[in-house]
């Protein structure tokens, strides 16, 4: 028996959901499984996701279109492979994922072929990768799927489900190369730039589902403008990214810059391999949302947990403060304690004005500067936020604050008339 196994899931991190998104009233997984049910060869087509609460909506839409679904371990999907697949023992199981909405039946039906006829254990296209990143497939023997899940203890393995099988120089391994090499091509779906490409493709040959790939071809070949839109994401790249990493990219589409601190976004650190995101933090340490744990020697909090994270009597008094309520009409007490210390820490102060960030703080600085002196301009150095009197420095010179920590702030939306009122100087350079 021949079975197809689609792994599907909506917790994507970089495209939530991405499996129900529709096209004209059809979903990415109704397309894929219709496509893959046109296979000569597959007898059976078992979706495999997983336990989870939030995956009881994309059980119930695969079941509605006849379609029998295996519910299993998120991380593990070797495990929820093979348990799937025993339950129809079958000789032979042909793998995809449910980001690929254009598999193409008629490559699967060769590839099964090349398979059986070569009498191999294991057979991919994507050594090398000549076929669009989306069309992907590979197929293993049953056999072969209970060694891997038998014998593999990586995590990567186990999330992977075939590096194993790809690993192993000692079972019978076969390749379907395409004639043409297509694999910057993308027709798969991990970002929501994938989904414009491929609502495009489909949109064409609307109310036509079965397409084949050389159909695309020729569509990519009369209107490669269709193919624009993600045609810089790298091939594979979710597999080399952690989670924090793949969040940043979602992030980006839907924050501008990514969040809301300049000095807290990746591109200021290293880009491609920059966690982005924490899970926990306590004392010096931090992790990420793999548990990968750090000492952060970085920014500690932009500088403002000089105690380290999480200590445990500042950390008590919050709870303190949570527990009595921490919000009102009224003002807090508080508030007039601290300013009395802080005026006592510095002698030179007379009053205390409270902010809620860096960058306010220092418009308001500003402000009082120009209110006390009677003057507009203003010199400085070093970062100050993002307001418009600090932007205005780069007015007509967009690198004239190049040499104050952040390069590249661009002062598009600030005034005109702004120019010149901040003049940047180098510290200790008369």
């Amino acid at each position: 028996m021949i079975i197809a196994i689609v792994q599907a899931r909506l917790g994507s991190t970089r495209f939530p959901n991405k499996t129900l998104k529709e096209i004209n009233g059809k979903s990415l997984i109704e397309i894929q499984l219709y496509r893959l049910s046109k296979s000569q060869r597959i007898e059976k087509i078992i979706v495999a996701t997983t336990t989870n609460e939030e995956d009881n909506i994309l059980c119930s839409a695969i079941e509605k279109l006849g379609y029998e679904v295996f519910r299993g371990n998120e991380e593990d999907v070797l495990d929820r492979y093979y348990n799937a697949a025993q339950i129809y023992n079958p000789s032979i199981i042909v793998r995809s994922t449910g980001d690929c909405p254009l598999i193409d039946h008629e490559i699967i039906d060769e590839a099964i072929d090349k398979f059986k006829t070569e009498k191999v254990d294991y057979l991919n296209n994507v050594t090398p990768p000549k076929y669009p990143d989306g069309l992907d497939i590979e197929i293993f023997s049953f056999e072969l799927l209970k060694e891997a899940w038998e014998k593999t203890v990586s995590k990567n393995d186990k999330e992977h489900v075939s590096p194993y099988m790809r690993k192993n120089d000692n079972i019978k391994k076969s390749f379907l190369i395409g004639n043409k090499d297509y694999g910057n091509m993308r027709l798969t779906v991990d970002e929501p730039d994938d989904f414009k490409v491929i609502s495009e493709v489909i949109n064409n040959f609307w109310p036509n589902l079965d397409f084949s790939f050389n159909d695309i071809v020729n569509l990519e070949k009369s209107n490669p403008s269709i193919f624009k839109y993600n045609n810089t994401i790298a091939r594979d790249e979710g597999s080399k990214e952690g989670t924090g990493q793949k969040l940043w990219v979602r992030a980006k589409h839907l924050i501008p810059g990514g969040n809301m601190l300049l000095s807290k976004r990746a591109e200021m650190f290293l880009p491609d391999k920059w966690p982005a995101y924490f899970s926990k933090s306590k004392g010096y340490k931090v992790w990420d949302l793999d548990n990968n744990e750090y000492n952060d020697m970085s920014i500690m909090g932009i500088g403002t947990n000089t105690l380290g994270y999480g200590h445990p009597e500042v950390d008590e008094a919050v709870r303190k403060t949570i527990d009595k309520g921490n919000m009102s009409t009224f003002n807090c007490s508080e508030e007039v304690l601290l300013a009395e210390k802080l005026v006592s820490l510095h002698p030179w102060a007379d009053m205390v004005r409270f902010a809620r960030s860096g960058g306010e703080v220092n418009a308001i600085a500003m402000r009082i500067a120009r209110a006390a002196s009677g003057k507009d301009k203003v010199a400085i150095c070093g970062y100050h936020g993002w307001h418009d009197w600090y932007l205005s420095a780069n007015l007509g010179d967009e690198s004239t604050l190049d040499g104050h920590l952040l390069p590249g702030l661009e002062p598009r939306g600030v005034p005109r008339n702004l120019k010149g009122t901040t003049l940047p100087f180098r510290y200790n350079n008369y």
